[in-house]
């Protein structure tokens, strides 16, 4: 009887240890923060932020628990085309030497149906900053089988205004409209590592 009474009582402690809110790394290899807009109404170009890095507090009990913070290095934009890379690191767009990064910061998460997510937050560009609502699908969430860590996958997007961040040069010409496209894994750190 004491062993069924034990075997219980750290059944309910794992269960709630698992879903207590976890704290997760971005994997930068595994996210992409995609911008796309219309140039001139002839093409849809894109770029993608890279190296992002962040963290990640999801609870799935309380999802309104749950938060994130993510920096994009600018150093990181790849716009696949080397000399417009550089035009848009220049003063006339990012102005990347003056700032470097830009963050997203969430100030509300809401639950929007199953496994979908309003996140609301403070998105700063150029020291701008402005609220944006992400509209977020979880993937996944359960161990990665190579790292053998807890893991969560996102998908999520939004459309920004390139004129709210003082980026509308050629604007209407070139759309002001830019669509988000984000894909993210995270991973629970290792407990000596900050990795």
């Amino acid at each position: 009887m004491k062993r069924l009474v034990l075997a219980a009582t750290l059944s309910l402690f794992a269960a709630s240890a698992f879903a207590a809110p976890l704290s997760y790394k971005l994997d930068p290899n595994h996210t992409n923060v995609i911008a796309q807009w219309s140039h001139f109404g002839f093409s849809n170009p894109s770029l993608n932020f890279g190296q992002a890095a962040g963290t990640l507090v999801y609870d799935a009990d309380e999802v309104s628990a749950s938060s994130v913070e993510v920096t994009l290095p600018l150093s990181g934009l790849d716009s696949f085309v080397a000399d417009f890379d550089q035009h848009l690191k220049s003063a006339d767009f990012f102005d990347a030497a003056k700032f470097p990064a830009a963050t997203f910061k969430s100030t509300r998460v809401e639950a929007a149906g199953d496994g979908r997510l309003k996140v609301t937050g403070d998105l700063t560009i150029k020291g701008i900053t402005k609220p944006v609502v992400l509209d977020v699908t979880l993937n996944k969430a359960a161990e990665h089988p190579m790292a053998k860590r807890p893991a969560i996958g996102f998908d999520a997007s939004a459309t920004i205004k390139r004129s709210d961040f003082d980026l509308a040069m050629y604007v209407p010409n070139v759309s002001d409209e830019v669509k988000l496209r984000i894909t993210t894994e995270a991973m629970v750190p290792k407990p000596d590592t900050a990795q």
